[in-house]
């Protein structure tokens, strides 16, 4: 699928389910909250450094099917419900990895801190 076809279905989707056990955070997950849409995740490690349940998406338990199926019930049932988490989702991602404000100066900046250790 087209890159700029996944966004614009990301945009429009009423849940996206991030689920992951116990592996790292996934670009996948920064790119749906990215285009504001819904997340709702595992309450996993990972998945809590950058989604809090209730303000910029919905946590459930890794091995809860029925917290998982109320959850996309509420957010699939509820999307006015949902539009304050997905902004917060879209808000937390340009706060904290836009690549121009965040990312890069961070990373430009640790190998400046590093040159300057070895010099």
């Amino acid at each position: 699928m087209p890159h700029a076809t996944l966004t614009a279905l990301m945009q429009l989707s009423r849940a996206h389910v991030y689920l992951t056990y116990p592996f790292v955070l996934s670009w996948s997950l920064l790119e749906a909250m990215s285009c504001a849409a819904p997340i709702i995740g595992s309450n996993t490690a990972p998945v809590r450094e950058v989604i809090t349940h209730g303000e910029n998406g919905l946590l459930v338990d890794f091995f809860d099917t029925e917290a998982l199926t109320a959850s996309l019930s509420y957010a699939l049932r509820h999307p006015e419900a949902m539009q304050p988490l997905r902004q917060q989702a879209r808000q937390t991602v340009i706060d904290r990895f836009d690549l121009h404000t965040q990312c890069l100066p961070q990373q430009l900046a640790l190998v400046a801190s590093l040159l300057a250790s070895t010099a």
